[in-house]
């Protein structure tokens, strides 16, 4: 069964066919996409993995805390990575805080992909006055740093998850406008969408049913790169205690507290929790490089 998947991966033309065997062709892709699927697989059975659960005040002793990685509670239990200034397993907390941290920025992620590709898809299809206006706005964004508009809406808003959300959806959906319009102002020239307009079909099926298929290799890599800037930028937020609350931890809010007694000695409550985000964000952007090397013909040459 293995040998037929391979052989079918190895054969295929489909557009999923080549993603998967261009980043199976790289040793340092395969490894970096294998780190991708342990962390995002980690965090969504953190519930079930975890040997402590962090929120749950009752199974959490305020005397095992500042325990060095390795130590043993009087209760008997190990704390392999050490405990924080509360009496966390920081394990626990960092298998919990990555589930956090992936959960936000994917969610802006994909939702950032789903505003700028419409906003680019009218843009290229309008043009005009629409397409100028579109456009415009969206040089306004990019002339501005990501994290300084961040930080003004979240303090105007205040925190909250679903806050730092649509912050980072707003500072990263210009990304996806720009690509999406480079590439939609290509295809409307061609043949095939003449000949949909000529056959009397919608504006909006000739959007999303013939431009949009043809706007997607740039796409899953702006997402794949976007999606590591969303999760680097919402762990600066919480860094910089603006982010999410204290009741929804996230990795940068780990790093934060673990900052604050660095200077003690304690290192492991900000190193780990940094050596964890380093990885993911890292693993990420490997498998976003590789993946524009082989949806690009220039650079696969």
């Amino acid at each position: 069964m293995a040998s037929t998947l391979f052989r079918a991966i190895a054969q295929g033309d489909t557009l999923s066919a080549r993603l998967l065997r261009g980043i199976l062709s790289s040793p340092k892709t395969t490894i970096a996409a294998l780190l991708c699927v342990i962390l995002v697989a980690a965090s969504l059975l953190a519930p079930w993995i975890a040997p402590q659960n962090p929120y749950d005040l009752g199974a959490i002793d305020f005397f095992d805390s500042k325990l060095a990685p390795g130590s043993t509670s009087m209760g008997g239990m190990t704390y392999w990575l050490g405990t924080d200034t509360q009496g966390r397993d920081m394990l626990s907390a960092m298998l919990y805080g990555l589930r956090t941290s992936l959960w936000v920025g994917v969610t802006a992620g994909m939702l950032a992909m789903l505003v700028g590709t419409l906003a680019g898809l009218i843009a290229a299809y309008a043009r005009g006055w629409v397409e100028t206006l579109i456009m415009r706005f969206v040089d306004l964004m990019l002339s501005l740093p990501t994290i300084l508009v961040a930080l003004m809406i979240l303090v105007i808003f205040g925190q909250g998850t679903w806050k730092v959300i649509l912050a980072l959806i707003f500072v990263q959906w210009a990304y996806f406008a720009r690509a999406v319009r480079a590439a939609a102002m290509v295809e409307t020239g061609k043949d095939y969408v003449e000949a949909a307009r000529c056959l009397g079909l919608s504006p909006t099926r000739i959007l999303l049913s013939h431009i949009l298929p043809n706007c997607l290799p740039p796409l899953i890599v702006i997402a794949m790169i976007q999606v590591a800037h969303a999760i680097a930028a919402e762990a600066t937020l919480s860094f910089l205690g603006i982010g999410l609350p204290i009741t929804e931890p996230s990795l940068g809010l780990l790093i934060a507290n673990g900052y604050q007694v660095l200077l003690a000695g304690l290192y492991w409550m900000s190193v780990f929790p940094g050596l964890l985000l380093l990885t993911l964000v890292f693993s990420i952007n490997v498998v976003g490089d590789r993946l524009r090397e082989v949806l690009n013909p220039r650079l696969a040459q």
